[in-house]
């Protein structure tokens, strides 16, 4: 079940208790995050600590950037018993789209996804210079990014965005460790 980022806003402010579950990584959630979302990356979610975090409420919303990991967790979630729970349509893209409150971190870094495509853009451009320039076998690197582009675009599964988001840089600040995630 999807559900319109309007309509999660007036149940909240209804005061209807909606549980907000954010499936996205420590740093996107640092970034900017709806007021009230858990913490709960797609890559550690577990059921037991959704339905705890569910427990007494109307509904569980899951949160990602656009839709696709939510719906992973959705299957996920589901297949292990998991009710009550909703998809925000759009994800916190389109929640900021529909002029809804979001927190922001006050730390300036380079969003994940920007760095995900200057590295495959650098990696693409360097790769046809040197098809052109050196063998013509360099053309396999813009090749083998195109496919990863492909796939990711299909599946909203990015292995260098999964790997990018391990590196020291991106690590999340959580009392004074780096963690990959502040729900420990």
């Amino acid at each position: 079940m999807k559900v319109q980022a309007k309509q999660v806003q007036q149940d909240l402010q209804s005061g209807k208790r909606v549980a907000l579950i954010d499936v996205r990584t420590p740093v996107e959630h640092e970034e900017m995050r709806i007021a009230g979302s858990r913490l709960m990356p797609l890559d550690k979610l577990d059921a037991a600590s959704v339905k705890a975090a569910a427990a007494g409420n109307e509904s569980c919303v899951l949160i990602c950037r656009s839709g696709k990991r939510a719906e992973q967790a959705f299957e996920k979630l589901r297949a292990a018993g998991c009710e009550n729970l909703a998809i925000l349509e759009g994800g916190v893209t389109d929640w900021e789209s529909a002029g809804l409150p979001l927190e922001r971190s006050t730390r300036k870094r380079l969003p994940l996804m920007r760095q995900v495509q200057l590295i495959i853009g650098v990696l693409a451009l360097t790769g046809s210079l040197l098809a052109l320039t050196v063998n013509k076998n360099f053309a396999l690197l813009p090749a083998f990014l195109g496919a990863g582009l492909t796939m990711a675009g299909s599946t909203g599964w990015c292995g260098l965005a999964i790997l990018l988001s391990k590196m020291p840089w991106n690590k999340v600040e959580c009392g004074g460790r780096n963690v990959q995630s502040c729900s420990v």
